[in-house]
């Protein structure tokens, strides 16, 4: 009986010191991801590069918790978001459900990471569908904060065509290469 519980006791591994470094590095890393901006028409930032590079890494509880801990740090006022902005009101607004959804991505690939290791397939494919995921989440939250503020309605079609269609090709891209820095750092970093 006393092997069992510690073999139990050994797999629930307590939350140390070296999670919260990991878990306040990535953090650093996503709010500097949303800084930097390739200025197109619509900015483009690398927000979900450094969630799924962070779920990616870190699996799905530290990924979550990284990505919570960006959220509160933008909330409570901390410069992180996009454009070096903050507050509730970046969340309340219509593109605030990206950024919730960040922690749905997180999960996806974190998950994934948990389950299937360091197989770069498993970071490819959970990455993107976790960034499908975000732009479903995202794209539901714009149209419904759009629509209750403006006297326009905007239709989900619309909403995909300013919100999702453009980033698609970078998106797959930021993953692509979150999946191989993922897989060459799980190879050296345990």
């Amino acid at each position: 009986m006393k092997i069992k519980s510690e073999v139990t006791a050994e797999k629930r591994r307590k939350f140390g010191a070296l999670d919260i470094a990991y878990i306040g590095i990535f953090t650093a890393l996503l709010a500097v991801c949303s800084w930097i901006t390739v200025p197109t028409v619509i900015p483009v930032t690398l927000q979900t590069f450094g969630v799924c590079a962070a779920a990616g890494f870190l699996g799905a509880k530290r990924g979550v918790m990284t990505v919570a801990a960006y959220i509160l740090l933008g909330v409570v006022g901390m410069p992180v978001f996009s454009n070096f902005s903050s507050g509730v009101g970046q969340i309340a607004g219509p593109t605030g459900g990206y950024i919730i959804g960040f922690l749905f991505t997180a999960l996806i690939v974190g998950a994934a990471a948990d389950i299937f290791g360091k197989k770069i397939w498993a970071y490819a494919v959970s990455m993107v569908l976790g960034i499908a995921v975000l732009y479903a989440f995202g794209t539901a939250w714009f149209v419904l904060v759009y629509n209750r503020a403006a006297e326009n309605a905007v239709s989900v079609s619309s909403a995909l065509s300013k919100c999702v269609v453009p980033f698609i090709i970078p998106d797959l891209l930021k993953a692509a290469a979150a999946a191989a820095l993922c897989s060459a750092l799980k190879k050296r970093i345990k």
